[in-house]
């Protein structure tokens, strides 16, 4: 458990995809995105938890649309941080070029009670959370708030994700990534795509479970000790996130290995099939 809740807040928005009992271990108050679906909005972790999405979703997919919490969203959490006693507040969210999540977060930030902090991740998903689990890390460790953003800072352009995309119907319809450009030649094979900040390529690409969940793993290094965050999608998704955590179980290196939940803000751009996993140097 960390102990910097008396002096520190923690805040990061819900498209981090971070697990409850993690955020609870942290200390950490998530904003929710609000997750539209056939016109009805949710708002993500509050009323709309990833099962209940993978319920309302199906084939054909509905409509579905994101937009970032409000100002006032931020701002709630940011004084309630401050009514517990904390006299600062660090808060890291989803990256900037992809939400307008850090723009609501920086106009809160302003009207704050006490000092926010605040992190432009520069990622998506999980990376968000893996930038704010290290800077909790540093203040559980003693370090100072200028030097757990430091941290977060310095590890954001780090965190790499290997991962594959059952189909590229909902990545083209929500226009966020073009990967067209990077489809296998053989159709029937599922390329494995890595990407660390706005870098995106190919690591191989194949037909099977196995394989694919080999590819996957094959970037992780063996030499540096890291943590790695292993998601889980739509239940039929479920091979490949056992198939990954049973290749890195036994890897010395790997000082944590999580596993995380896909929701409704990541699952309306990728889409329900998701499957890979991020990864990043340990402190």
């Amino acid at each position: 458990m960390l102990h910097h809740g008396d002096m520190f807040g923690l805040v990061i928005d819900s498209s981090s995809q971070i697990p409850s009992d993690l955020a609870d271990v942290l200390g950490v108050d998530v904003v929710p995105i609000s997750v539209t679906i056939d016109g009805v909005a949710y708002r993500e972790g509050v009323d709309l938890t990833a099962e209940r999405f993978y319920g309302l979703v199906d084939d054909p997919l509905p409509e579905i649309a994101t937009s970032q919490p409000s100002p006032g969203e931020f701002l709630e959490v940011f004084e309630a941080a401050a009514k517990r006693g904390c006299t600062e507040i660090l808060c890291v969210t989803v990256g900037s070029s992809h939400s307008g999540t850090f723009n609501s977060a920086r106009v809160a930030a302003e009207m704050a009670p006490i000092p926010v902090r605040l992190v432009d991740s520069g990622t998506l998903s999980f990376g968000i959370t893996a930038c704010l689990w290290e800077a909790a890390a540093a203040v559980d460790a003693g370090a100072t708030l200028d030097e757990a953003e430091a941290r977060a800072v310095q590890l954001a352009p780090e965190i790499t994700s290997t991962f594959l995309l059952a189909s590229l119907e909902q990545v083209r319809k929500m226009g966020r990534v073009d990967l067209d450009h990077l489809q296998p030649d053989q159709a029937d094979e599922t390329p494995i795509y890595l990407t660390r900040g706005e870098h995106f390529e190919t690591v191989g690409s194949a037909a099977t479970i196995d394989e694919l969940c080999a590819l996957m793993v094959a970037p992780l290094p063996t030499d540096v000790p890291i943590r790695v965050g292993v998601c889980f999608a739509a239940p039929d998704t479920l091979p490949y996130t056992e198939g990954i955590e049973a290749l890195l179980a036994h890897r010395p290196n790997i000082v944590g290995l999580t596993r995380y939940r896909v929701g409704p803000s990541v699952a309306a751009h990728t889409g329900p099939g998701t499957a890979g996993l991020f990864f990043w140097p340990a402190t």
